[in-house]
């Protein structure tokens, strides 16, 4: 509930943030402000994000929704994660990957988080303009992830506890200030439940230091595409959508449909589960965007309805909601939705993710 009420709030400043962005204007100020604001954000999101994830790590309470997977997808997923961060410190990423297929079994997103918290780690403590290496192999049974940097290293004695809840290592400074401590605890507790280790290698300050992960090979292929890699198709993510919004926040009601139609879509939006019910009859969307802690009617209800209604074809439903743990999303796709995503979404993965079942859905009308 507290992750819930925490990202409401952050929901619709994201999405003015991007909005934002796409404004323009020769002022100096607004290029600033925007940058500002949307790094902060990022910073608040994964705060809680890792607060939420320590706590069921360290309590034992994490689902992993495990299948064979490519490591390439983690990788990949991990360093569109982490870029954006790199690029603001200067640092230069190096990815060094096996041209044969690999597939470990495993939870592709918890996997992407692991890898992403490193490279974090990595440039958190990396100087500006430092480098940063991503390389992944197999020997014998193994999978084996390194994510190695020329930052300012790890102290013999600080060594034994980087994986201590809330350790931050030697008082040195470092390239991006902030955090708590808690990421290589929650990617230490990720790696062990794929029956993984994860350690850590330092030759002292200032030697940079290395991570590394070792996981289970999987002799398993996948079996549902998701060992490739993903390439949209251009002319879908060029297509534009009628789309509902259902949201009981109005800020993030506006924000998000300003978003959305900056980016050629029709939008309309309501701000209960009956007007956008009503609003879908009428307009016949492609896409329905729907909050779940709606007043009244919530979004599993509105999601069932949908679901029930004779609607040829059926709109999209996408849940973007607060409550992000596996039983949330479990429980959001049993009753109706297709997509559930945590707020804040990032508007990039949202546009995606829109141009891809639009597509679908416009294909079927």
């Amino acid at each position: 509930m507290l992750a819930h009420e925490v990202r409401n709030p952050l929901a619709p400043i994201a999405n003015a943030v991007a909005v934002l962005h796409g404004v323009t204007s020769n002022e100096p100020l607004l290029h600033w402000v925007h940058d500002i604001i949307r790094r902060q954000v990022a910073q608040l999101t994964r705060l809680v994000d890792e607060l939420l994830d320590a706590s069921r790590v360290t309590t034992g309470k994490v689902t992993l929704h495990k299948r064979p997977i490519s490591i390439i997808r983690a990788v990949d997923q991990a360093v569109d994660a982490g870029r954006s961060q790199i690029e603001q410190c200067h640092q230069t990423l190096t990815v060094a990957l096996p041209s044969e297929p690999i597939y470990v079994d495993g939870d592709l997103t918890r996997l992407a988080q692991v890898l992403g918290n490193l490279l974090h780690n990595a440039s958190r403590y990396t100087q500006e303009g430092g480098s940063i290496a991503l390389s992944a192999g197999v020997s014998g049974e193994s999978v084996t992830f390194r994510v190695t940097d020329n930052g300012r290293g790890i102290s013999a004695e600080a060594l034994p506890h980087i994986f201590e809840l809330f350790a931050h290592g030697d008082s040195l400074p470092v390239s991006r200030p902030g955090g708590l401590g808690i990421g290589l605890t929650v990617a230490r507790g990720i790696v062990e439940l794929h029956g993984g280790t994860l350690i850590a290698r330092s030759d002292g300050p200032g030697h940079g230091s290395e991570f590394t992960v070792t996981l289970p090979v999987s002799h398993d292929m996948p079996a549902d595409g998701i060992g490739a890699r993903h390439h949209p198709d251009a002319s879908s993510a060029q297509a534009r959508f009628r789309i509902t919004l259902i949201d009981d926040d109005a800020d993030s009601n506006a924000a998000l449909g300003i978003l959305l139609q900056r980016a050629g879509h029709e939008v309309s939006a309501a701000l209960t589960g009956l007007a956008g019910l009503e609003l879908v009859r009428q307009n016949r969307p492609h896409i329905v965007l729907c909050d779940i802690g709606l007043a009244g009617m919530d979004g599993y209800a509105v999601a069932a309805r949908l679901r029930e209604q004779a609607l040829d074809p059926r709109p999209t439903a996408i849940a973007i909601t607060g409550y992000g743990q596996p039983e949330d999303r479990a429980r959001a796709l049993a009753a109706g939705f297709d997509h559930h995503l945590v707020k804040p979404v990032d508007p990039a993965v949202l546009l995606r993710l829109i141009a891809a079942t639009g597509a679908r859905a416009s294909r079927a009308t």
